[in-house]
């Protein structure tokens, strides 16, 4: 009962062996894959694969790296995508203020106007929030959007903010890594009912298979790491997240 909220399944690092890897993950309990879309070249590869395989489905919208690439127009290319029954939000958007390259004024500006998107077709979003927590939560408190914060990496006042929005937080691998502390705190904080997993793969590896190729499987270490830390069973965890995860993007449980 395998529910990774966020993961990148169109990235090239799968080329060799996509089908074969995702045809085994489904049938050892990779329930649904939510495959998330940064562009629009790879918006249109995830339903793509929602198409092809079942429990995928799919989030379109614009990375914040990628905002430069949200021409004239896109809004109304995004919202076209969104009619596709596979497609279950807006997403991967956000602030990314860890790198430069990316004005910061283009990428709030296509962060708000996805927001707005999102609340007018009713449809949840996916946040990517680095290094930007103020402006993130700002926007947020804003707008009022469903949806989650994917990798969340904020303080536990913030994950409280979040809370408040009625919002839920994603955590993947970095809970198990070596002093991580934030991302574990959260995991103990966050109300079991918005509580997702995720694997941002091929990202975000877990320990002990940090430095290899991460894959929706390798979601029971963090659920292992998060059960001990909470004091719960690795598949209360997994049956929970599972059915949050349902709950959030609306699919059968």
């Amino acid at each position: 009962m395998i529910f990774d909220a966020h993961a990148h399944y169109n990235d090239e690092q799968f080329d060799e062996d996509r089908h074969e890897l995702l045809t085994k993950m489904n049938q050892n309990g990779v329930a649904y894959i939510i495959n998330n879309g940064t562009d629009l070249e790879t918006s249109l590869y995830s339903i793509e694969l929602s198409e092809k395989y079942p429990f995928i489905k799919a989030t379109v919208g614009f990375h914040p790296q990628e905002c430069d690439k949200a021409e004239k127009g896109y809004i109304e290319q995004i919202a076209n995508l969104c009619k596709n029954k596979n497609v279950r939000a807006i997403g991967e958007i956000g602030l990314d203020y860890y790198y430069d390259y990316t004005p910061k004024d283009l990428q709030l500006k296509i962060f708000e106007e996805q927001l707005i998107l999102a609340n007018e077709l009713g449809m949840p979003v996916v946040v990517h929030d680095r290094e930007a927590h103020g402006d993130t939560m700002a926007l947020l408190k804003k707008h009022k959007p469903k949806g989650l914060l994917h990798c969340f990496s904020g303080s536990v006042e913030m994950l409280r903010e979040v809370i408040d929005l009625g919002m839920y937080i994603s955590l993947g691998g970095a809970v198990t890594f070596k002093n991580a502390k934030k991302p574990l705190q959260s995991a103990i904080e966050v109300p079991l009912d918005k509580l997702t997993l995720e694997t941002d793969a091929p990202y975000m590896t877990p320990v002990p298979f940090r430095g290899k190729r991460c894959n929706s499987e390798y979601i029971t270490y963090t659920a292992a790491k998060i059960a001990e830390a909470r004091g719960m069973s690795i598949s209360e965890l997994l049956e929970i997240t599972y059915n949050n995860g349902c709950e959030l993007f609306g699919l059968n449980k």
